[in-house]
């Protein structure tokens, strides 16, 4: 029973249980209040069945299928304008740590930036663009962009002075102290800023949609709340963007393992590490067993 409550999986079916049993104590508390507009918190089984439902909520497609067909359009905006933001403050990132002078003009500005909200920013990046789609990717671009950017540059910075004083030493070029140890220095952080930053691309492409229309999550998302459709449909893009944001997260880190080779270490120590603690724990068991087993026959 201890190593079941010990694994990870436990852990996180105990959490899914609590939340689902909080779900419901507000779905129950929502359907006895009497409000208008209608009750919008439906019981979880109530979405598990309109996501496996034959009935059609438009002219052509059941709720999953327009989930679906919606969020290909999302995460294909979402995953270009993430290119492009990640390519972007990478880039910027080696600007700022080759220059002072570019870091000390370029910073103010990114702060700036960040601190502009979603929702003001698309009319902005619209006006500029006179394209829908593109101030979509653009805007998921710029989210990206100042995570991959600072942390990236934070890489840079982290690298110890013995090192600079080691290559120094063997009189290498700057290129060879980019491609030698900078750049491998920084890779964590490049992707720590990658792994923040991926969700919340697929959110900002799924909030501009809801401002701007012409298909993706949130003009559908939006279209729900008016009523146009069943709202389960507005359940069920709640929880697929939650697991669309996930999965995000969850890539980087695998892409960060493959081509980290300090992570890939570290994760096949950590499997060693456990099944040697296992391995211990039965021999101590074992030798426990058997030293009481001896004291018995003296006796």
């Amino acid at each position: 029973m201890k190593k079941i409550v010990k694994t990870r999986w436990f852990s996180i079916l105990f959490w899914v249980v609590i939340l689902a049993a909080v779900w419901e104590a507000a779905a129950f508390h929502v359907a006895a209040t009497k409000r208008n507009p209608e009750n919008i918190l439906p019981h979880l089984y109530q979405i598990i069945a309109a996501a496996f439902s034959t009935q059609k909520v438009n002219q052509s497609m059941t709720a999953t299928q327009l989930v679906l067909s919606s969020a290909a359009t999302t995460v294909f905006r979402a995953a270009l304008g993430f290119a492009i933001g990640v390519a972007s403050g990478f880039v910027l990132a080696l600007l700022m740590n080759l220059s002072g002078i570019i870091e000390k003009i370029a910073f103010p500005y990114l702060m700036i930036i960040q601190m502009i909200p979603i929702l003001g920013m698309a009319p902005i990046i619209l006006s500029i663009t006179g394209s829908i789609n593109v101030s979509r990717i653009l805007i998921a671009a710029i989210l990206t962009f100042y995570p991959v950017a600072t942390n990236t540059l934070a890489g840079f910075k982290s690298v110890e002075k013995e090192k600079y004083e080691l290559m120094a030493s063997y009189a290498a070029k700057k290129r060879s102290l980019y491609t030698k140890v900078l750049i491998p220095q920084c890779i964590p952080y490049f992707f720590t800023g990658m792994k923040i930053s991926a969700p919340m691309a697929i959110t900002a492409a799924i909030l501009v949609d809801t401002l701007q229309g012409d298909g993706g999550l949130g003009c559908v998302l939006s279209q729900s709340l008016r009523h146009a459709m069943s709202i389960s449909v507005f359940w069920l893009i709640v929880f697929f963007s939650a697991f669309l944001g996930i999965i995000s997260w969850k890539l980087m880190g695998w892409l960060e393992v493959m081509f980290t080779p300090q992570k890939r270490h570290l994760s096949k120590k950590k499997q060693t590490d456990g099944k040697d603690v296992e391995l211990c724990t039965k021999e101590k068991n074992r030798s426990g067993k058997s030293f009481l087993k001896a004291g018995v026959l003296q006796r």
